[in-house]
């Protein structure tokens, strides 16, 4: 018999207890320094990074475009980040709050590093401006029963536009792919992407070192997003979050020190990991203890999340529900129908 795998599951642990303010930095490691840039929303940050080059700055992940972030980019830049230029951007994924001030630094001089997935989306998604939901969005909204109240007051609002928080994108980027291995900071490092919170998601791996720098695809003490949203409605990202978990593994020590997209660095990789599968694999049995009777998606709230849900996360719930409905309708464990109204009513299967 082949010997089961050990899982090393030293703890988690955080060597740096305070973040730094806006418009500062903290050196994390020799020639690293970690910035904090404020997002207007109930996750109130993202993490950037900026790597010493030399004669210029590699700066990972950049912030929204707004006023308020690019002031505090502005102070870091004439401040900890010395007056030298920012030669090369380096994004991780395509989210707004991740490529936000990616063009905004181009125009500055700066060369954007990302995946291929990372700049179509971000740039189609940049060019794509609507005024009001589409047609599509719209009947996504019903099929996931959307409660009809808020469904009626969105149909007629503008809808987030990410030409509202995200600088325009000129053509042109270096495309960095799976195994890439990329020289930043002085530090050799290896690509390797993952999956489910957004596609072909990079992560920086230190070749010969303990640096990880890990996106929202290694978070520490909170769950990424896993939606499904109108674009692709019968997509599974729970699937491909679990894969990348699970590929990350063999890589991951328990020393490494983790730079995330958001919360503190953190030690303790490996178990963390085995939390962030284990994190979906309950929430995927609770969901289906709770289609015993037939749900809507709306309906699936309080198992996945265990708390309420106001109005503010609603969009976030909602598309996350369909993801672990879409995975479990995969895998057979559960069935659907439509029901008069348009929406999707989802049930185990007897």
């Amino acid at each position: 018999m082949t010997a089961p795998a050990v899982v090393e599951t030293t703890g988690i642990r955080y060597p740096f207890e305070q973040a730094p303010e806006p418009g500062t930095a903290r050196e994390v490691a020799e020639g690293v320094l970690w910035l904090r840039l404020p997002l207007p929303m109930a996750l109130d940050h993202v993490n950037v990074y900026a790597l010493d080059d030399g004669d210029g700055w590699t700066v990972i992940d950049t912030g929204l475009d707004t006023r308020r972030t690019r002031a505090a980019m502005e102070a870091a830049l004439a401040g900890p980040l010395a007056g030298k230029p920012v030669r090369r951007v380096v994004v991780t994924h395509y989210h707004p709050d991740h490529i936000g001030l990616a063009g905004w630094l181009q125009s500055r001089g700066a060369e954007l590093f990302t995946t291929r997935t990372s700049w179509l989306f971000a740039r189609m998604l940049t060019l794509d401006e609507q005024p009001l939901p589409v047609a599509e969005t719209l009947d996504f909204w019903r099929k996931a029963g959307m409660d009809p109240e808020l469904f009626a007051r969105r149909a007629k609002e503008r809808p987030f536009n990410f030409c509202d928080v995200v600088a325009p994108l000129p053509l042109g980027y270096t495309r960095i792919s799976e195994g890439d291995r990329i020289v930043m900071g002085g530090r050799n490092w290896i690509t390797r992407l993952g999956s489910g919170h957004a596609p072909d998601h990079a992560t920086f791996w230190e070749e010969g070192g303990d640096l990880v720098i890990g996106g929202d695809q290694l978070l520490p003490s909170i769950s990424a997003n896993i939606g499904v949203y109108a674009t692709e409605p019968d997509a599974d990202p729970v699937s491909e979050w679990i894969a990348s978990c699970e590929a990350f593994m063999p890589y991951a020590r328990p020393g490494q020190l983790v730079l995330p997209g958001h919360k503190l660095p953190f030690t303790g990789l490996p178990l963390r990991l085995v939390q962030m599968i284990e994190n979906h694999e309950g929430a995927l049995r609770r969901l289906e203890a709770h289609l015993s009777s037939p749900r809507t998606a709306a309906e699936c709230f309080p198992p996945l999340f265990k708390r309420a849900i106001g109005e503010g996360e609603y969009g976030l719930a909602l598309v996350e529900a369909v993801a672990h409905l879409n995975h479990l309708l995969k895998a057979g464990r559960i069935g659907r129908e439509v029901r008069e109204d348009g929406a999707w009513l989802w049930r185990t299967k007897r």
